[in-house]
C-alpha cells in the first residue's frame, strides 16, 4: 500500500492532537501564537504587543488572531477603541493547548508538525 507521508503521520499521531492541528494550526505564526498564549494564559493584549513579544509582523498576526478567534481558541474584546485578544477561559481548550505545547517539546512531533505545515495539508 502506498500511503502518503501525511497519512502515515496521522496514523502515528494522537488523534486528539491531529484534530487540534487540523482545526487550529495551519501556519508557523499560529504555532508561535499558541505558544505565546500558553505561556501567558491570562494575557489580554493588542496585536502590537503580541507582535513585539513574538517577533512577528502585525498584519500577519492580525489575520491569524482572527482565525484563532473564529476557531474558538481566542476571544477578541474591545477596550474603548483598542482591540485586544485573550485565551478563552474554557479549561477544556486550555488543556488541549497545553497538550499541543507539551507535544511540541518532542523532536519527533516537531518534525511531523513542520511537515504538516509545509506539505501535509496539500496531500
Amino acid at each position: 500500500m502506498n500511503e502518503s507521508l501525511s497519512g502515515r503521520l496521522y496514523l502515528e499521531m494522537d488523534p486528539e492532537l491531529w484534530a487540534f492541528l487540523e482545526r487550529h494550526v495551519d501556519s508557523f505564526a499560529k504555532v508561535d501564537l499558541l505558544h505565546f498564549f500558553h505561556d501567558h494564559p491570562h494575557s489580554v493584549n493588542t496585536v502590537e504587543a503580541i507582535a513585539r513579544a513574538t517577533g512577528r509582523n502585525q498584519e500577519t498576526l492580525r489575520r491569524e488572531l482572527e482565525d484563532l478567534t473564529a476557531s474558538g481558541l481566542l476571544e477578541r474584546m474591545q477596550m474603548g477603541e483598542v482591540t485586544v485578544y485573550a485565551l478563552v477561559a474554557s479549561e477544556e481548550v486550555r488543556e488541549r493547548l497545553h497538550r499541543f505545547v507539551r507535544a511540541s517539546e518532542d523532536h519527533r512531533f516537531r518534525i511531523r508538525l513542520i511537515y504538516y505545515l509545509v506539505r501535509g495539508r496539500d496531500e
